[in-house]
């Protein structure tokens, strides 16, 4: 039985006594621990000097923590890490890594890592792909993909029930997410996809499942700073999806509490039990961004994410 505490927006220290470095974050379930893997950003924040750039930390890598009570984590280490070396790598440090999501592929026993690689200017907007034999690394990455020839930047991976998986991500810069399945081995993708929120701008997507419909959280696309959040429903992945509003209440909700989703975790063992996990940027010092995971209630069918200063999971 788990019994954490959670303090949203408070340092979190791993089990070492040093800030968890998991930014822009997800987490995988695998027999009986689960793993954090997020960006590093343990080092300075500078304004990149290209055009439409923004506040950034030199690529470090994708970073792994775990744990069997979601509270205390141990971290595992840069799992996937920057080339300085090669200045044409997805993974040098002057590029974007952002956003790694990992799931465990049924039909090879792989651990594939999604994330979004880029350049600094986030013209190059691709998936970059790596895998592993074991959940904590180290991972070979494999290169990166435009799905079915679109752009993507901000992207999250979603597993179902049926080992199907599907990429979302926002595309046609940012204006529309797209929906894709990928191909059996989730290297690669298929030709089953989808549009959804034309013209909508929405991005940092969060993709879950509850009561055989699926929900996807996500933010509006104003940079670092803080917007309202917004949920959606749809009876399949590829939809149709319908808008069901700000799932946020509590003090300043409006502004997602002054953060951004990243993820959304089903706690194993305790059916329809979810937390949202957020990023609450800190634009000067990335490496001092801190998280916040709420709980998700359901009025109807609509989920509820309320603030709370200090809440228990039992």
């Amino acid at each position: 039985m788990i019994n954490t505490t959670f303090s949203p927006g408070e340092v979190w220290l791993d089990t070492d006594g040093k800030p968890i470095q998991a930014h822009g974050g997800g987490v995988l379930f695998d027999q009986g621990t689960y793993y954090w893997f997020g960006e590093n950003k343990d080092a300075e924040t500078k304004l990149d000097p290209a055009p439409g750039s923004w506040h950034r930390v030199d690529v470090i890598g994708i970073s792994c923590y775990s744990s069997t009570d979601l509270l205390n984590w141990k971290n595992e280490g840069i799992v996937l890490s920057a080339e300085p070396a090669n200045p044409d790598s997805d993974l040098h440090p002057s590029r974007i890594l952002e956003r790694p999501k990992v799931i465990r592929c049924p039909n090879t026993g792989q651990y594939v890592l999604f994330a979004h690689v880029d350049k600094a200017d986030y013209s190059y907007a691709r998936i970059g792909i790596a895998v592993s034999d074991r959940p904590t690394g180290p991972y070979r990455y494999q290169g990166s993909i435009q799905p079915n020839g679109a752009d993507s930047r901000d992207m999250t991976v979603f597993q179902d029930d049926d080992g199907h998986a599907y990429l979302f991500f926002a595309s046609e810069w940012n204006k529309t997410l797209h929906i894709v399945r990928l191909a059996g081995d989730y290297l690669s993708v298929t030709a089953d996809q989808a549009r959804a929120f034309v013209g909508s701008s929405r991005e940092a997507p969060a993709v879950f499942k509850h009561l055989g419909r699926y929900y996807l959280l996500s933010s509006g696309c104003t940079g670092w700073d803080p917007n309202q959040a917004e949920i959606a429903v749809a009876e399949h992945p590829f939809g149709p999806w319908t808008v069901l509003g700000d799932p946020c209440a509590g003090p300043d909700s409006d502004k997602t509490f002054f953060a951004q989703s990243t993820f959304v975790l089903p706690i194993a063992g305790k059916p329809d039990t979810y937390i949202a996990l957020f990023d609450r940027w800190k634009t000067a010092d990335l490496r001092d961004s801190r998280y916040l995971w709420l709980p998700i209630h359901f009025d109807g069918i609509c989920p509820v994410i309320r603030w709370m200063d200090h809440w228990t999971l039992e």
